[in-house]
């Protein structure tokens, strides 16, 4: 059997602001509707003789990617790896080995898979998982080198040494190199793309990290001991033990235990591939106009040339431009030109430096029992807009520096104020003093939309105090 690791994280900068670190990469939409991690989740399961798909990912991104999953109507058994922070893909997948080691058996093959990677070709991916797998089983790691279209210095090479049937010994990993030796390796012919996506046994891969990271392999058989002992593998979701995984270094797999052993093999293949890791790369998924200018939204492009415009909500015109990349969300507008679109890591770094909430939310922020929009705030006061999925509920919860109104504009609403137990039905509203218990709950069968009203002299997020909470985010009890 086959199980697939699906790697899920990240900090969300290069494609700010539509991907923020609490809505990263892999659950942004593409044009087509879907989510990078939807389409990765279908390729997973679509493989032959798949056992079950597991992946390591957030703590914060649980209940998002369940839905993810739910979504493709897929039927296959699921566990989830859940990390306290992250930590790289080294002890991501060091993790992953421990649990398909001791549940599954120590010969069981995993193929690791980015969450935000896109492939155009899945007969050509399943026919290089094949490869992969074969080799797998002969005791090798084996990575995926993607056939360059172009002499490209943001991904790392392979170069490919003596066969190795079904694929090739690796001779070398190159990093990022600069723009002659990128073409001067699309030339040689002798030169893949890193892709990174790996195939291996569990066995294989530990194995190796005792020779290459052996301090890294013990600090992550320690976690995975402390996590075993809370009685939760084998659930379905597994929270790894949050103090110990967080003292496990962060390092890729690529640098931790690929590059220095000697048993790698690559299988060469023509995926389609590509990791949408700039705005460059997602506006190639829109087909251009005529003067190769690309729209994802409402927009219209005047005397303008090699533009790029995506915006969610509001019409924007470009007048007399060119080669500008122009992303407006709800609340922040991007403005690049086409040679820098690699640096708007560079705005999130800013941001993150000045404490600006921009980097990390949007407007409209994703929790497990739907969504809040924040659709006004200044002194003392904050408006929300408040969607709860039907039989959803938020936390038994406190503030002590806020009080809250509530509307209901749509659908019925149970309250929990302090002793009260009431509903309040579409066009009625209830108030919620500081330091007053409450819980929202939706028990009817459609979604309940209201009206949020906060006064206070503090109105942050994290004003909150949380007694019950039915996704496990429940404060510990003082002593």
């Amino acid at each position: 059997m086959l199980y697939p690791v699906i790697l899920s994280g990240g900090a969300g900068t290069r494609l700010w602001p539509i991907s923020r670190e609490s809505h990263p990469k892999p659950f942004i939409q593409l044009p087509d509707g879907q989510t990078l991690l939807h389409k990765t989740y279908r390729r997973a399961v679509n493989l032959p003789n798949v056992g079950e798909v597991i992946t390591v990912t957030n703590r914060d991104y649980y209940f998002r990617t369940k839905d993810e999953y739910q979504a493709t109507q897929a039927r296959l058994a699921s566990t989830y790896l859940l990390e306290p922070v992250g930590r790289n893909t080294a002890p991501a997948l060091a993790m992953a080995a421990l649990y398909v080691g001791e549940r599954f058996g120590p010969e069981a093959v995993l193929l690791a898979l980015p969450a935000d990677h896109l492939i155009a070709n899945p007969d050509a991916f399943g026919q290089a998982v094949a490869a992969a797998t074969q080799l797998a089983q002969q005791g090798c790691l084996v990575t995926f080198g993607v056939q360059p279209t172009a002499a490209e210095t943001g991904y790392g090479y392979i170069q490919v040494g003596d066969p190795q049937p079904p694929g090739y010994a690796v001779r070398r990993f190159i990093e990022k190199p600069d723009a002659a030796s990128a073409a001067a390796f699309l030339d040689s012919g002798g030169f893949y793309w890193n892709a990174g996506m790996f195939c291996f046994q569990a066995q294989s891969l530990l194995h190796a990290m005792e020779r290459a990271c052996p301090h890294l392999l013990q600090a992550a058989r320690q976690c995975w001991a402390l996590t075993t002992q809370s009685g939760t593998p084998g659930s379905g979701m597994v929270e790894l033990h949050a103090a110990s995984f967080s003292q496990l270094p962060d390092i890729s797999i690529d640098y931790a235990v690929m590059e220095q052993a000697h048993n790698v093999a690559v299988v060469p293949c023509d995926l389609g591939w590509s990791d949408i890791g700039s705005w460059s790369a997602l506006s190639q998924l829109v087909e251009p106009d005529e003067h190769g200018n690309r729209h994802i939204g409402h927009a219209v492009a005047l005397d303008s040339y090699n533009t790029f415009i995506q915006s969610e909500r509001h019409l924007v015109a470009a007048v007399g431009v060119r080669d500008l990349f122009v992303v407006n969300t709800d609340d922040a507008v991007l403005v690049v030109h086409r040679d820098k679109v690699q640096d708007v890591r560079q705005v999130v770094q800013h941001l993150k430096q000045h404490g600006h909430e921009a980097y990390r939310l949007h407007r409209t922020v994703v929790r497990p029992w739907g969504t809040y929009t924040v659709l006004e705030e200044g002194p003392r006061f904050k408006i929300k807009r408040i969607e709860v999925r039907p039989g959803a509920a938020l936390s038994l919860q406190m503030h002590h520096h806020r009080s809250e109104h509530w509307v209901v504009v749509s659908g019925v609403a149970q309250v929990i104020n302090g002793e009260q137990h009431i509903l309040v039905r579409t066009n009625e509203s209830t108030y919620i003093p500081a330091g007053h218990k409450h819980r929202l709950i939706n028990p009817g069968k459609v979604d309940l939309v209201l009206i949020e009203v906060q006064c206070g002299d503090y109105l942050g997020e994290d004003d909150i105090v949380r007694f019950d909470d039915d996704y496990g985010r429940a404060d510990p009890p003082r002593s």
